[in-house]
């Protein structure tokens, strides 16, 4: 077929299908036209199903499939769901689990807004919605609790919330703690924080006290104000009730826990509040437990550490056995021979515990004595032997009876050799009674001979050949131990022979500053001690000044009288005061009888004297013209006349009134006056 033909049996073909197409239309047009035209005009209203919101502008083809009116569903979920076949739009992935009734949350003129949320409707939990994300979830503040919200609040609002604390998972005081929620109060006893151990989720009273959750101990409680404590009648305890009570009530006691009686056992068991020791128990403490258990009196298991009476108060042969007939003579304390478990056999012989000599039980008979080769000695066995056996014995010297001769006599034992000095018997003077040798000492007490029969230089050690002259009697000066330092005895010495050895070489001598004197030592100093001396002023050879000098023995004050004099012309040699000087001197006038110091005359403390009027010198008047009074010295009357200080110049004239000048008729008589014998001048 060419191309001609074939364009154009195309172009037929595709005008006779637009043909075809159109006619098909027109038919569908004239048969449903009517029927549309009867749908404007139909009521939706009246099928039940009112046509509201976005189902007014649905398509009725979108429902009525294959135009089929009767039937369509009416219930939400019979549209809205995937596997509908309708397809109207169902609830995405992210839905909450609900029921299928849309229109309890949505309305029909969209999904969103959603105008109400029916709780009702809700399947999930209240957390897969109220989680901070899909809805408001719990504040920060929240209690920590379980995700049913409907526990507490409902579905309207959050508040006011009714409280259920069942779902609550944490404690109660994260709760009530006194700003989230009321808390303890001040008052509250000491107890752990579980709330509901005591109280109901309803009210704070009444309370089921539980005591199981009480922290503290009993008596922080029931010490007789916050609870009912002790009774005045209750025995001494500790505080823990639980021991002796139930926490239900307080009788019947339940026990008696002994571990928390603190009393001793007698405060309870005294015949009175508990049975007591009956009127026959033994004399024991108080410690009821040393013996008994705390579940019954008996059996009881006696303990002989509490027995406070001695052994014979029990064991007396009437309230238990007690020493038979042939007991050895021994203290009351049967355990120290005795076990407290039997008598026999005996464990020890305590020979603290006999109270007779070793020879009442060791006499042969009732225990092995001495045998006949035995020395004569005390009967104190435990003097040489131990209790435990006889030998070896430790020989006790202390217990021999005889002399150490009687023994040590070189037949019963050994005695001094020839060679041994001349000494008594008592060997325990210088040996032990362990050995001979080594001499533990020389007891020059025992020694009878002379010391010089032994300190000779040959038995012993004797005088070296720079000894003093002395006698054979080492004792004088030397003592027992050494001759190291010697306490020297002068009375061996001759007397007045000190400087023999008192020389410098032998022994001490006169220092350099000593005084100078002809005299032996023992004139001023004792055979003790150079000092203090008794010193002899009769053997001093030097003058007074070569000593009394101020620095070797006292010398002049230094307000003394000026003088060239010796010490010994004034003072004594026992004593300076009172001094004793005696004038000598043509010059000197006479001792006066008044008590004048030198210095009354040595005015100007010189030895030499100054003359107070020496116009006068040597007379009275040279000292006391100045005393001269003249109307005390009439001379004669008619006219009065008076004696000069020249006239009476050594106070030994006439010194008469005359009744005129011729002066041969005294009136009055005066002799005597102002003699040196006087004791004053007046």
């Amino acid at each position: 077929m060419d191309i001609g033909i074939q364009k154009l049996i195309r172009q037929l073909s595709t005008e006779s299908l637009h043909h075809i197409l159109l006619m098909v239309l027109m038919l569908l047009l004239l048969v449903f036209l009517p029927s549309i035209a009867a749908a404007e005009r139909f009521d939706h209203f009246t099928t039940g199903f009112p046509l509201e919101g976005a189902h007014a502008s649905t398509n009725c083809t979108s429902c009525h499939i294959g135009g089929e009116f009767k039937g369509a569903p009416t219930r939400c979920s019979s549209c809205h769901s995937s596997g509908s076949r309708i397809k109207a739009s169902s609830k995405d992935a992210r839905h909450i689990s609900t029921s299928s009734s849309c229109d309890d949350c949505h309305s029909s003129s969209g999904w969103s807004p959603v105008r109400q949320v029916d709780h009702l409707s809700v399947l999930g939990s209240c957390s897969s919605c109220h989680n901070g994300g899909s809805a408001e979830g719990k504040t920060f503040n929240h209690v920590s609790s379980s995700s049913n919200c409907s526990d507490c609040h409902s579905s309207t609002a959050w508040s006011p919330a009714r409280f259920n604390h069942i779902d609550i998972t944490a404690t109660c005081i994260s709760c009530h703690n006194g700003v989230t929620a009321e808390g303890k109060s001040v008052n509250h006893v000491t107890s752990g924080n579980q709330c509901n151990d005591c109280h109901s989720d309803r009210a704070w009273s009444p309370a089921s006290f539980d005591h199981a959750n009480i922290t503290a101990s009993c008596s922080s409680c029931h010490n007789g104000v916050t609870a009912e404590g002790k009774g005045v009648r209750h025995m001494s305890t500790t505080n823990a009730c639980e021991e002796c009570h139930s926490s239900r009530d307080w009788s019947p006691v339940i026990r008696v826990d002994h571990l928390a009686v603190l009393g001793s056992c007698s405060s309870c068991h005294n015949g009175s509040t508990a049975t007591g020791k009956t009127a026959n128990h033994i004399t024991s403490g108080s410690s009821c437990d040393d013996c008994h258990s705390t579940n019954a009196w008996s059996p009881a298991n006696f303990d002989h550490d509490n027995a406070t009476g001695s052994c014979s108060s029990c064991h007396n042969g009437i309230a238990a056995t007690g020493k038979n007939v042939r007991h050895i003579a021994s203290t009351n304390s049967c355990e120290d021979c005795h076990s407290n478990r039997s008598w026999s056999p005996v464990i020890r012989i305590d020979h603290l515990a006999v109270t007779g000599s070793c020879s009442s039980c060791h006499n042969g008979s009732t225990a092995e004595g001495k045998p006949a080769n035995h020395i004569a000695s005390g009967s104190g066995c435990d003097d040489c032997h131990s209790t435990s056996a006889w030998s070896p014995a430790g020989f006790d010297h202390s217990s021999v009876s005889s002399n150490c001769i009687s023994c040590h006599n070189g037949t019963t034992a050994t005695g001094k050799n020839t060679r041994h000095i001349a000494t008594t018997n008592s060997c325990e003077d210088c040996h032990t009674n362990r050995s001979w040798s080594p001499v533990i000492r020389v007891d020059h007490l025992s020694v009878t001979g002379s010391c010089s029969s032994c300190h000779n230089g040959s038995t012993a050690a004797g005088k070296p050949a720079n000894h003093l002259s002395s006698g054979n009697s080492c004792d004088d000066c030397h003592n027992t131990n050494a001759w190291t330092p010697a306490l020297f005895d002068h009375n061996q010495v001759s007397p007045g022979t000190c400087s023999s050895c008192h020389n410098g070489l032998t022994a001490t001598g006169k220092p350099l500053t000593h005084l100078q004197t002809s005299a032996q030592c023992d004139i001023c100093h004792s055979i003790r001690a150079w000092l203090p001396a008794i010193f002899n002023h009769d053997d001093v050879t030097g003058s007074c000044a070569s000593c009394h000098n101020g620095t070797s023995a006292p010398g002049k004050p230094s307000n003394h009288f000026v003088t060239s004099q010796g010490c010994d012309s004034c003072h004594r040699n026992s004593s300076w005061t009172p001094t004793t000087f005696r004038h000598n001197s043509a010059a000197y006038p006479g001792d006066h009888r008044g008590n004048l110091s030198c210095t009354s005359c040595h005015r100007s403390n010189s030895e030499q004297v100054t003359w107070s009027s020496g116009a006068y010198k040597p007379d009275c008047a040279g000292c006391h013209a100045g005393d001269y009074e003249r109307d005390e010295h009439k001379k004669y009357e008619n006219p009065d006349s008076y004696y000069s200080v020249s006239e009476l110049r050594d106070c030994s004239g006439s010194c008469h009134v005359y009744t005129n000048s011729s002066m041969t008729s005294i009136k009055k008589r005066r002799s005597s006056e102002h003699r040196v014998s006087d004791s004053d001048f007046d």
